[in-house]
């Protein structure tokens, strides 16, 4: 059976990076974008990073620029703005799509891994996210497809995919699946 551990990432400086040397950690991997209504998202990824790191937790991040162009800068401005605007501790890697024909293989294998759980109709800002995706990338609305930016996936110790969290799930959700994989 497939785990992360199957594939390789290519870094900032265009080093490739085996993802087997997160063997036995969990770990966190988001899609980035730098001009996002989601951007602050970074500080949140941050503070999980910095509160569960010495506990293992690895938090991985991907430049992404297939949600209505909101990452335009190479994979270095990517992790630059990020590092200068959130200072942000935890690797970031080249830029990738995350959806159709060009998605990294690893973005593939997520998709494929967890089903998206649906827009929660009583929530707000999943409304609106909703409304955001059916405007601005509305090929993307249904099935597993990643919806927007700052979409996470929690992986166990062992590789597997445990956990989907959309851009809009609460700091408490994933505190909490984390807690439940550390």
């Amino acid at each position: 059976m497939a785990t992360i551990y199957d594939f390789n990432v290519t870094k900032t400086n265009g080093e490739r990076f085996p993802l087997y040397q997160y063997e036995g950690r969990p770990v966190l991997i988001v899609n980035t974008a730098s001009k996002c209504k989601y951007t602050p998202q970074f500080d949140d990824m941050q503070k999980l990073f910095d509160e569960y790191r010495d506990r293992g937790l690895q938090v991985m991040g991907f430049p992404c620029n297939q949600f209505a162009e909101q990452e335009p800068g190479s994979s270095q401005d990517a992790e630059a703005f990020c590092q200068i605007n959130y200072g942000v501790k935890f690797p970031m890697f080249s830029k990738i799509d995350v959806n159709g024909e060009d998605a990294h293989p690893l973005y593939d294998y997520l998709r494929k891994a967890i089903a998206f759980e649906g827009f929660d109709e009583d929530d707000i800002n999943a409304k609106l996210l909703k409304l955001m995706v059916a405007d601005k990338a509305p090929e993307w609305l249904h099935g597993n497809a990643i919806k927007w930016n700052f979409t996470k996936f929690l992986i166990d110790a062992e590789g597997r995919v445990v956990k989907r969290f959309e851009p809009v799930s609460s700091m408490e959700s994933m505190r909490a699946g984390i807690e439940e994989v550390l």
